[in-house]
Parts: structure tokens; sequence; C-alpha cells
């Protein structure tokens, strides 16, 4: 085994939740009459903690008016029941997989440690996981802090363990502190976007990561 960990990236990774977290976004505009952002201006925010997330996306940085936006992005998300986040294919089999094969499994996410449980909850996936770093465990991607966090609970270097992720802001965390970093192209960012960030591949599928591990 190359690696004795693998630290999974969430949203735009594992989970196909893009759609829903930029309807709640655009819909949480609506709400409070501020304009509207397109589609592509509020899934390039995603990755990054909530609330940093939604200041960038509106340009605001006045206290008040960025919690009552991170607030209404909340209550929107919780209303947006209609819009599904399913697993992305191969997702529970890969998971599986690597257990099986003595993987420790982790994931550093910009989700908020109740929404992550949630998900791991309705998609039956947190036995998988021996340990996670969320937004509220931690400094907002690009900062390194989620993983060194990982490395030191885990007793591990950062030459044992590779992270997945489909944002620039995983790619450039794990680049920070020369950790071996795989793309996914099938989320946020571009493949080209990703590459920039020197990772050991880009994966059209996940399945694909068995072949880097």
């Amino acid at each position: 085994m190359k690696y004795k960990a693998i630290v999974f990236d969430w949203d735009g990774t594992l989970m196909d939740s893009i759609a829903k977290i930029v309807e709640s976004m655009q819909a949480s505009a609506r709400h409070l009459n501020l304009p509207v952002p397109s589609y592509d201006q509020a899934k390039n925010v995603i990755g990054i903690s909530l609330l940093p997330a939604l200041q960038q996306l509106f340009n605001i940085h006045d206290d008040k008016a960025a919690m009552d936006l991170f607030y209404t992005y909340k209550a929107q998300f919780k209303d947006h029941k209609q819009v599904s986040s399913p697993l992305f294919d191969g997702a529970i089999e890969l998971l599986t997989t690597l257990k099986n094969k003595g993987y420790v499994l982790a994931v550093a996410t910009g989700k908020a440690r109740l929404g992550l449980e949630h998900n791991w909850q309705h998609s039956n996936t947190g036995h998988f996981f021996s340990l996670s770093k969320t937004a509220d465990d931690a400094k907002s991607k690009p900062s390194p802090d989620m993983l060194q966090q990982i490395l030191s609970e885990l007793n591990l270097s950062a030459d044992q363990v590779l992270m997945v992720g489909d944002t620039t802001y995983d790619m450039a965390m794990a680049e920070a502190i020369n950790m071996d970093r795989v793309g996914v192209s099938f989320g946020v960012h571009s493949t080209a976007a990703l590459q920039k960030h020197k990772p050991v591949a880009v994966i059209n599928e996940l399945s694909e990561l068995l072949l880097h591990v």
C-alpha cells in the first residue's frame, strides 16, 4: 500500500450536491434582495467553508449582513428538500474496497459538522470514516489546517496520506504540506484548474482512484 490513509472531500467528490448548494445560494439572494449569482459564480465558491464562501460570493464585509445571509442560506438549504443529493456512482463500492484493503479513511470538508453527519446518516456511509474535519473544527480551505489536524490525530506524515477532492481549494491545501493529491473531474472545478496544483492524477470516475493507491 502506497498510502496508509486517504482523505476525501465531501461535496462534489463523494456526494453530488452541487445543484442543491447553488440553488440554495440563489434562493438566499432572492430572499434578501441581493443580486442573484449565476450558477457558475455560486458553484465556484463551493469547497470553502460556508461563511467565507458567502462573503466572497456576495462581496459582503459587514459582519451582521454576513451572518443574516449565513442563516438565510441554512434555512433555504433545509427547505430545498426536493433537490436530491445522491452519492456519485461507485462511491459505496470504492469506499468498501478501500476499507477492506486496510486504508484509514477520513473526510475534510467545508460543510458544518451537523450537515456532514446528516449526509452520513442518510447515505449510510459514516461507518467508513475513522475521523473527519469540518468547518466547525478547522480553518477554511485552502488552509491546510484540516489536513494537519488529521495527520496529527493519525500520527502520520504527509507522504503517507492521499487527498482526494474536486476543487482547487482541496488541491492547494494538500500541495501546501506536500501531500499527494488526486482531483476528480466531475465536481466544481475543471480539470485544467486542478492540474495547476500538480495532482498525481485527475480521475473521471471514482473507481479510477484504485489505480493510484
